[in-house]
């Protein structure tokens, strides 16, 4: 039979009986065949299982969403916390079944709305907590005996638990009856996406730290998620997403078992979250490997409860995979994204918006989000059937792929000293930024096929009219007011005590850190002043941008497009008598930095001078540093929404300092509502997400050419 098949496939594809039939390889370097039988599970080993039993391959519960459906989350927060909590209830309302909350990016680095480093930032990206009164806020009418609350945090995890703690307490609830997971997962931060505040070694105390007071005090509580997501998002290939997450996982492990803990005592309440990108078998494929992989890599700890090697684990549809061009698609993205979530097994799952590659979503866009999945669950027989392709020739013999690629990373990774070293090296994150300027190579050279960006582009442009906005002066101006008011309200004493406990706690470890930052919470202590105290102690981390350098080039299919925009570099050169330099910057408190550092290495392949910024800075930093380095150009990139406060803030810093003849671009998430203003701000060009890299080189060399730059010695 199988050979009556190959002769017909050699004639259905018009090819010699004696040539090898055409494959296809995936970004993992999982090269797919053609056909999958019998044949390929008996050599990869492939041994049946079932849902609920070891290693939980199909699922780590055995009737999965037969007994109870996956959990409807929406990761969301913005403005103030009044705002936010009027939409977590709305949602409830309509069928969400948890709340998942986004902090805005100050408080995510430790900073008070007050801080002059918060400016641009203030109820952007998420809501603004400066102290257990907004907490109250945020929480206020919602049962937090009843609720299961995810809480997105890593940099400033002990004063946002301790004011989620108080919170509680002061609703009645007790620590034994909180729900819910704390990010609290802060490698990943220094691999990709940089919302720490400490240095690592410190940052892991705290974490385990964390570990303990709750395995002790709040058993029902996820004490860590374990965050592959953000490695997805930040290029990492799905092997490599699984391979680092794990790691991560073993590394905490480690931390937990050094403060006293056993293995069952915190375990059992580990969670994990994964990204789901558009390869839709390979990310099904994915689910089913991590829960194995995790449970093998958890045999030589000897667990005797079977839940501590039980990996369980939330979900979050890509927001990289998310377009600005023709945005409607992104609703079928997300939908094929959603599917692959819940037939991986997953057991609670977040569905972006479709305009997020435009702005935060509004209450329309996560409204669809969130009916996306309600469809998906009472009106199809998605939830049927427990892992419904399990014992697909495919799919399984996918899985093992995964599985052995990704346990052959971590082996590598524990050979050389683990993932602490790894990340300290440097050497993962340059893995992931290679994977990302390669990613970002085939799409703008058309060898990766998107709809609407670089194939079958729509004729009409119908830009998205509705978009949220964020009254940014208005939620600062009322957070100002409202930390005036705490400190007017507390009592000093106390505070101050609270303050020189933290610090006594991190000076000596004789006390319990966890419980010094609630008591301070308690005593109304801002998230910002908790934060500073352990800065004084650990001090604050400064991390560099070092982009890796050619795989844009080295990826890119067409080189004679390449070739022409390298030639154009050239000749503008022996005009200006240096090659045109540009300076990229990230500023505010967004650590979001794919885009820059793909960027970066684009235009450095093509010829450009490339100078990145420090990330962190303020617009007064970045003007000093393009007036001494005399960039042509000077490049926002901007994720998190501040882009008309910064550039307007470097406008002006650039005027006082003498840098005005220095041009001003932005990049990166931006409404096209905002590009008039922008311009006016001086702005020669705006970059949004899915720009080519050669489109955007000739653009900017035509800024140079147009304004005919005089030769600078």
């Amino acid at each position: 039979m199988h050979q009556l098949w190959q002769h017909q496939v050699h004639q259905e594809l018009k090819t010699p009986t004696s040539a090898s039939l055409p494959t296809r390889s995936s970004p993992e370097g999982i090269d797919y065949k053609i056909l999958y039988t019998t044949e390929d599970l008996e050599q990869q080993g492939y041994q049946p299982s079932y849902p609920g039993q070891a290693p939980y391959t199909r699922g780590p519960r055995a009737t999965m969403y037969r007994g109870k459906p996956w959990t409807i989350r929406q990761y969301a927060g913005f403005s103030s916390a009044a705002e936010s909590n009027a939409f977590y209830k709305k949602n409830l309302a309509q069928g969400q079944r948890g709340l998942s909350v986004a902090f805005d990016l100050p408080t995510h680095r430790g900073y008070d709305s007050s801080h002059p480093r918060a400016k641009a930032d203030v109820g952007k990206a998420g809501v603004a907590i400066d102290s257990v009164e907004d907490m109250k806020i945020l929480f206020d009418g919602i049962d937090l005996a009843q609720m299961s609350v995810s809480m997105t945090m890593n940099g400033a995890v002990l004063p946002i638990l301790g004011c989620y703690i108080v919170a509680a307490e002061e609703q009645g609830v007790p620590l034994a009856q909180l729900r819910g997971t704390l990010q609290n997962d802060i490698l990943k931060e220094y691999l990709v996406r940089n919302t720490f505040i400490y240095p690592p070694e410190p940052s892991m105390d705290i974490v385990a730290q964390i570990i303990k007071y709750t395995a002790t005090h709040m058993p029902r509580y996820n004490s860590i998620s374990i965050s592959g997501y953000h490695i997805q998002e930040a290029g990492a290939d799905s092997v490599m997403e699984l391979a680092y997450t794990l790691a991560h996982g073993l590394e905490y492990i480690q931390a937990a078992l050094a403060t006293g803990l056993a293995i069952d005592d915190f375990a059992p309440r580990l969670s994990f979250f994964f990204g789901i990108g558009m390869n839709f078998f390979m990310e099904i494929a994915k689910l089913r490997a991590a829960r194995k992989l995790w449970h093998d890599l958890l045999v030589p700890f000897r667990p005797k409860n079977p839940k501590s090697s039980m990996l369980r684990m939330h979900c979050q549809t890509s927001g990289y995979s998310l377009c600005a061009q023709d945005p409607y698609n992104n609703i079928i993205r997300t939908t094929i994204e959603a599917m692959s979530g819940i037939l991986g097994g997953t057991q609670s799952l977040h569905t972006n918006g479709f305009d997020e590659a435009i702005a935060l979503p509004t209450p329309f866009s996560a409204q669809l989000a969130r009916n996306t999945q309600l469809i998906l669950q009472h009106e199809t027989d998605i939830t049927a059937t427990v892992d419904p392709l399990g014992g697909s020739y495919f799919v399984e013999s996918l899985t093992e792929s995964v599985y052995h690629q990704a346990l052959a990373l971590i082996t590598e990774i524990r050979r050389e000293g683990g993932m602490i070293k790894a990340i300290a090296t440097g050497r993962v994150k340059a893995k992931i930024e290679q994977a990302s300027s390669e990613k970002q190579a085939r799409l703008d050279s058309g060898e990766d096929i998107l709809v609407g960006v670089n194939r079958y582009q729509s004729s009409q442009h119908e830009p998205i009219e509705n978009i949220l906005r964020v009254d940014h002066h208005q939620i600062l101006q009322e957070q100002l007011t409202s930390i005036t008011r705490l400190k007017a309200a507390r009592d000093p004493q106390a505070v101050a005590q609270s303050i020189a406990r933290i610090k006594a706690a991190a000076t000596t470890n004789q006390d319990d850190l966890v419980a010094a930052v609630i008591d301070a919470v308690r005593n109304r202590a801002t998230v910002g002043e908790c934060s500073y105290a352990l800065e004084e102690i650990y001090g604050r981390y400064e991390p560099e941008i070092r982009p890796v350098s050619s795989a844009y080039s080295q990826s890119y299919i067409h080189s004679h497009d390449i070739d022409q925009v390298m030639e154009r570099v050239k000749q503008l050169a022996e005009h200006l008598g240096r090659r045109p330099r540009i300076l990229l910057v990230k500023l505010g408190q967004d650590g979001h930095d794919r885009g820059i550092k793909v960027v970066a290495t684009g235009l450095a392949d093509f010829g450009f001078d490339v100078d990145v910024g420090p990330l962190f800075a303020k617009p007064e930093e970045a003007a000093k540093q393009a007036v001494e380095n005399d960039p042509h150009i000077i490049g926002l990139s901007s994720q998190a929404g501040g882009h008309l406060s910064l550039i307007q803030d470097l406008r002006a810093a650039l005027q006082q300092m003498g840098g005005m003849h220095i041009h001003m671009i932005v990049g990166g998430v931006v409404p096209e509502q905002d590009h008039h203003e922008l311009q006016a701000l001086g702005c020669k060009a705006i970059f949004g997400p899915g720009t080519s890299l050669v489109d955007c080189a000739h653009s900017l060399l035509d800024i140079l050419q147009t304004h005919n730059l005089s030769p600078n010695p």
